[in-house]
């Protein structure tokens, strides 16, 4: 039954793949066969990747830009196809968060964070899924958060745009579920990265949310390549439309 899971061959395209869970998932896909088309917001940790994915056997290309500018969404599938030629599997990985009070926070903030996380993914999700439906098969993963289901604090443009990406997982799967095309997303819990480091360095806030993880600690960015794997493979051929929550057990406490 290994085979199912086996990406040798897949051509899959991970946006800000060169840092935290998204370099995580990267590397996951890669191991499991596929070759890389990574989209970054800048230089870090690239040439490190670079070595580490052709170790393996595997290629890689890069191209870098603001997702949070529409043109350079709409352009970034056609870097993909213009370097590999096809794109089987797509990884809406990149975003941002801006925390701040609601009464504090500035439009500026709420639109880069809504731009970047939420008009990005269908800019790029409805590209690859015009390459996919000529395919004739095709895979597209979103990040999606615990904040996919719950209101969270100091984070409305997060919470906001992360209720956007599950909408858009479950609206796309919709419509491109008979073409051969599956559309999910993971949600991570609390995972140990950059993003969450001023969380885990507030011992108040980081005592209560490790009190309500079932499983005791926070998540390690390998703790989702399992399920990145699987949905990128044949394995998840009839599983459309999916929030698949990796979390530690936080949603059912």
């Amino acid at each position: 039954m290994l085979h199912m899971f086996d990406l040798t061959g897949k051509v899959a395209m991970v946006t800000g793949g060169n840092m935290g869970i998204g370099n995580a998932l990267a590397i996951g896909l890669a191991k499991a066969g596929a070759d890389l088309f990574i989209y970054t917001y800048d230089q870090t940790n690239v040439e490190e990747m670079k070595k580490e994915v052709e170790g393996l056997g595997r290629k890689i290309a890069f191209a870098s830009g603001d997702l949070s500018k529409e043109e350079n969404a709409m352009a970034a599938i056609d870097e993909c196809i213009k370097a590999f030629g096809k794109i089987d599997i797509l990884v809406n990985n990149a975003g941002t968060i801006k925390r701040s009070p609601l009464l504090e926070g500035s439009n500026a903030d709420w639109q880069s964070v809504i731009d970047l996380n939420l008009s990005s993914i269908y800019y790029l999700s409805k590209c690859a899924a015009k390459e996919m439906v000529n395919q004739g098969e095709g895979k597209i993963i979103n990040i999606a958060s615990m904040l996919s289901f719950q209101g969270g604090k100091f984070v409305p443009s997060y919470t906001a745009s992360k209720h956007g990406v599950a909408g858009l997982t479950k609206a796309f799967a919709n419509e491109l579920a008979d073409k051969n095309i599956q559309i999910n997303a993971i949600a991570p819990g609390y995972i140990e990265t950059a993003n969450t480091a001023p969380i885990r360095a507030d011992e108040k806030r980081n005592n209560e949310i490790l009190s309500r993880i079932p499983a005791g600690r926070w998540g390690q960015t390998s703790d989702l390549v399992g399920g990145a794997i699987f949905l990128a493979s044949s394995a998840s051929n009839y599983v459309n439309g999916h929030i698949l929550a990796i979390d530690g057990g936080w949603l059912v406490r």
